[in-house]
């Protein structure tokens, strides 16, 4: 299974999802989106549910000699998530990611203020939160997603990808109450690899998506 881009895969899922939400197993839902790429999945899947959109901004933290290399996520104003295996085998401790932590903190902010142009975090409490993204790799940055929009009284948490490598499907499968993933190859390498077009979003695309209409 491969797909044109964000958009359709977006439709792909919310057919998967829109099943769901009419065997009542879906009340009440919010999508949130996993800016930037998720947005555009998470659009098709708010519009299918007649759902609120909006986002759960995370930030991947990344080893201080290595930006690419990721050692956890933040989410919020949590703590960060992170590996504590990868930390060990390079020889790191919580204390050196600090100043990382910190920057991508900052940039969280940034983006979440953007994004929502002084809007209120939807209130969750009750409803079904269905977190959105693009694909899941490793799944750290779902992780802190989860985590955080738990923290914010859902009545019940969804995970929805389209795409996504086993192991963080099930691995995801404890952070979740339930866990939507319409292909998950064995052979997954990268998230973009299973879509045609992968182009990044640009910011204003996302306020485009989250602006109500």
């Amino acid at each position: 299974m491969r797909f044109r881009n964000r958009a359709q895969a977006g439709r792909k899922l919310a057919e998967r999802l829109r099943a769901r939400y009419e065997a009542g197993a879906l009340p009440d839902p919010v999508v949130l989106a996993l800016p930037r790429g998720g947005v555009a999945v998470a659009q098709e899947v708010a519009r299918a549910l007649d759902a609120p959109l909006d986002v759960v901004v995370v930030r991947k933290i990344g080893a201080p000699f290595q930006e690419e290399y990721g050692l956890g996520a933040i989410a919020g104003d949590d703590p960060p998530l992170l590996d504590k295996a990868a930390l060990h085998h390079l020889g790191l401790t919580e204390d050196d990611l600090a100043a990382v932590v910190e920057r991508e903190r900052a940039e969280l902010h940034r983006r979440a203020r953007r994004y929502r142009r002084d809007r209120p975090a939807p209130d969750l409490h009750g409803r079904t939160a269905i977190v959105v993204d693009d694909g899941l790799a490793t799944g750290s940055t779902a992780r802190a997603a989860l985590r955080h929009v738990r923290s914010r009284g859902p009545a019940r948490t969804v995970l929805a990808v389209p795409v996504g490598a086993p192991d963080a499907v099930e691995a995801l499968g404890e952070e979740a109450d339930e866990v939507v993933c319409l292909h998950q190859p064995s052979s997954f390498t990268a998230v973009g690899v299973w879509y045609d077009d992968f182009e990044q979003l640009t910011d204003d695309e996302v306020v485009r998506a989250l602006t109500p209409h």
